[in-house]
């Protein structure tokens, strides 16, 4: 099942959810500012970013919204640091939407060339 994390707010994450919905693609959608990601998730999430992006440095930073009002408190942090306080603040400081197909694979931000390939 995929997972889509945003906010209802989102205008990405409507466009994310009516991609699915069109593809008639199962989709959950999870809506940060009720409930977060649980350590575990965002521990698959970062490892499946990694995959693609390199190492988890990268994912990390591929997470991370540089647009984000909140980016000043994560901009100028080591990179372990950096991780922990992207988790502590996800509805402020990820990229959205984060889309996940399982454990092995996400998606930051809008993707919908990879999108296409997943069922």
């Amino acid at each position: 099942m995929i997972q889509i994390f945003g906010t209802n707010k989102s205008f990405d994450c409507k466009s994310a959810q009516r991609f699915f919905k069109e593809r008639r693609i199962p989709f959950q959608f999870i809506d940060l500012k009720e409930k977060q990601m649980s350590p575990g998730e965002f521990d698959s999430v970062v490892q499946a970013l990694a995959q693609s992006s390199g190492n988890r440095e990268q994912a990390v930073e591929a997470l991370t919204d540089k647009n984000s009002k909140e980016y000043s408190s994560i901009a100028y942090l080591d990179d372990s640091e950096k991780e922990q306080k992207l988790f502590d603040n996800q509805a402020q400081l990820l990229k959205l939407p984060v889309c996940r197909n399982g454990k092995t694979q996400a998606t930051v931000g809008m993707q919908q060339k990879i999108w296409v390939s997943w069922k």
